[in-house]
């Protein structure tokens, strides 16, 4: 209650995080304080500091109990069995790894894959959760992280769409079409390449989607051109869907990464699982005229 106070700074909000009244928070707090012999906050009406001698006690307490429940974790980690729970985006899961599962379950009939879906970080010793997928830098402290896959963003769109407009190579060859922005892959990035027209305004136009897997899907309906992730698109590139609009796909800085905390690096049905997972990368190609990263 001491740690949920001092992260509000509020009765109210503490009590309502840890499902008590707040008049009961408050009475566990002052009961503390009684213990201790100092008081720990200042309260000003409904304002609450934490004073010096709460200020100081703070981080020893939230390491105590971020072992407390390291250790529980840890624990309860050990009757994993043949189950994994693992969290990945929607995107990845829907275009990339729903089509490959039969073979992982072919190959492994007594894994359990319980999937969750989300994009934001992933807090292991609260979520029940023994590994990550995530888009990113791989840079997250006290995780295992295993590169996956290296990612690039390509010009796309339905084939009679590219025979009626043609390729594109710079930001006159774009005015030719009707754009598909994504919040996550913005043209900008494709026109960086070399510094042309990124700054035109008619590159703006065009329907606007928060989604990466609607404006792949988008771009197979005729909708119009689209910058989408090659790890998204490949499938209905390959299947003629959509076809590559532009010879020269831009890396992004970012790739995907399999990630989990030390106690499931015990789990057998994890390490399983993040082999394969690495197995199936290494099939898969990257964009025709790149290379595979050797990191």
């Amino acid at each position: 209650m001491f740690v949920a106070v001092a992260q509000h700074l509020s009765f109210t909000r503490a009590a309502e995080a840890l499902g008590v009244t707040t008049s009961a928070a408050s009475l566990q707090v002052r009961a503390l304080e009684e213990y201790l012999g100092k008081p720990l906050f200042r309260r000003n009406g409904r304002q609450v500091r934490l004073t010096a001698e709460g200020a100081a006690l703070l981080p020893r307490v939230r390491r105590a109990l971020e072992e407390l429940e390291r250790a529980v974790d840890d624990t309860r980690g050990e009757r994993g069995g043949g189950a994994v729970r693992i969290t990945t985006l929607v995107s990845f899961l829907q275009q990339w790894l729903l089509p490959r599962l039969p073979r992982f379950y072919a190959r492994y009939p007594d894994i359990e894959l319980h999937v969750h879906t989300s994009t934001e970080p992933v807090d292991f010793l609260r979520a029940e959760c023994d590994a990550a997928i995530r888009f990113g830098l791989g840079q997250w402290p006290n995780l295992l992280a295993v590169k996956l896959l290296d990612e690039w963003l390509v010009p796309m769109c339905a084939p009679a769409l590219l025979a009626r407009h043609g390729p594109v190579l710079n930001a006159d060859d774009l005015r030719r079409y009707q754009l598909l922005h994504s919040t996550t892959e913005p043209w900008s990035a494709w026109l960086l390449r070399d510094r042309s027209g990124s700054d035109d305004p008619l590159i703006t136009r065009g329907s606007h989607f928060d989604d990466s897997v609607s404006i792949v899907r988008s771009a197979v309906g005729g909708q119009g051109l689209a910058l989408a992730r090659w790890s998204l698109a490949a499938g209905e590139i390959a299947s003629g869907a959509l076809a590559l609009a532009s010879p020269e796909p831009v890396k992004s800085e970012r790739s995907y990464w399999f990630a989990c905390p030390a106690r499931s690096r015990v789990h057998e049905a994890v390490t399983t699982l993040r082999e394969w997972l690495v197995t199936e990368c290494v099939r898969f190609a990257p964009p025709p005229g790149t290379q595979r990263s050797s990191g």
